[in-house]
């Protein structure tokens, strides 16, 4: 971490509310959804699935959200930008994230978008299907950068989710050019292959101009973002355009080639995956962390498993175990 920043990471994403329910496979056919994905809903859907859906339980998603939340539960320093409304989730987002000790000032919108929320159906072989109602998290715009915040933090960590929305995305721009001005890092995570369909153009350009520093991604996205069929062939092509990049494999787990350089873990083991909601978010917590306490990215990648092991093995993105108990015991 650089000796003058204040925060290891600030994020900028979606500030949303998890619904997490058990569900058949039945249910994912006859709402003709594709188990593992993620779709954007719109409000009038929301209603119509939540009512469809089985006893749930609340908690406070969002993909870059869950990933500072990871990183404060192994004592890194966090904050975080995002947009929620002025209602209860708005209320229990911000408290379940401030509560963590993560830096959260961005003023709720008043009026408009409710707080987002993720409705999350986990079948029995632990695939989470998530259906988002992005709300008041896409209007997320100029005015809620806090440019002194962003200028503050060693790595700015943007959520490729985010990207979808025009106002979210020109910020999330502006965003990048706070951090380069201030002479920190950008990391970005490509969250879904459908982002990487409908803007992979922009991520080629955007690693081109030299605009990120690491990249995250998983198999598919990376597959997609490369516009290739071999994994191998996907990672050369996109290890060329950004000085670190680090893809997951879930079961096979990830590698990063950092200037050329290759390192690879094996996925920690499990003894009964739960639910695979968060696992790439709390991947990217403990490899971040480990950047911030300057372990080698063997241990980073190490860090990265064991978090994402934790949270496969229970219901939900925020962690219940002790993550920083779990990652001593592995790596000391």
């Amino acid at each position: 971490m650089a000796a003058t920043a204040r925060f290891d990471v600030v994020a900028i994403g979606n500030a949303i509310v998890d619904v997490l329910a058990r569900a058949d496979d039945s249910l994912i056919a006859s709402e003709n959804l594709v188990k593992g994905s993620m779709r954007l809903i719109d409000a009038d859907e929301a209603e119509r699935l939540y009512a469809a859906m089985g006893p749930a339980i609340e908690m406070s998603g969002g993909s870059a959200a869950n990933t500072l939340a990871g990183m404060a539960a192994l004592g890194r320093r966090c904050g975080f930008i995002g947009q929620v409304a002025q209602d209860q989730l708005g209320q229990v987002f911000t408290h379940d994230l401030t509560s963590l000790g993560v830096a959260f000032d961005t003023p709720p919108s008043d009026g408009g978008a409710p707080t987002a929320r993720c409705l999350i159906l986990v079948t029995p072989d632990g695939q989470r299907t998530m259906n988002t109602f992005l709300g008041a998290s896409q209007n997320l715009g100029h005015e809620s950068l806090d440019a002194a915040l962003i200028a503050d933090a060693d790595i700015l960590y943007l959520e490729g989710y985010l990207w979808n929305a025009d106002a979210s995305r020109a910020a999330m721009a502006e965003a990048i050019g706070m951090a380069k001005a201030a002479g920190r890092r950008v990391a970005f995570t490509l969250s879904d292959t459908f982002v990487v369909a409908g803007h992979g153009e922009d991520f080629r350009r955007m690693m081109a101009a030299g605009d990120i520093d690491i990249l995250f991604a998983n198999e598919a996205e990376l597959l997609e973002l490369a516009q290739e069929g071999d994994f191998e062939t996907a990672l050369a092509k996109v290890a060329a355009e950004v000085p670190l990049l680090v893809a997951t494999r879930g079961e096979h787990g990830a590698v990063a080639i950092q200037q050329g350089e290759r390192t690879e873990v094996a996925a920690e083991p499990i003894d009964e995956v739960v639910d695979t909601t968060g696992a790439g978010d709390l991947f990217a917590a403990g490899f971040l962390a480990g950047l911030a306490e300057g372990r080698p990215i063997a241990d980073c990648l190490t860090m990265g498993a064991v978090c994402a092991r934790e949270i496969i093995a229970q219901v939900g993105p925020r962690a219940q175990t002790d993550l920083r108990t779990k990652v001593a015991a592995r790596l000391g």
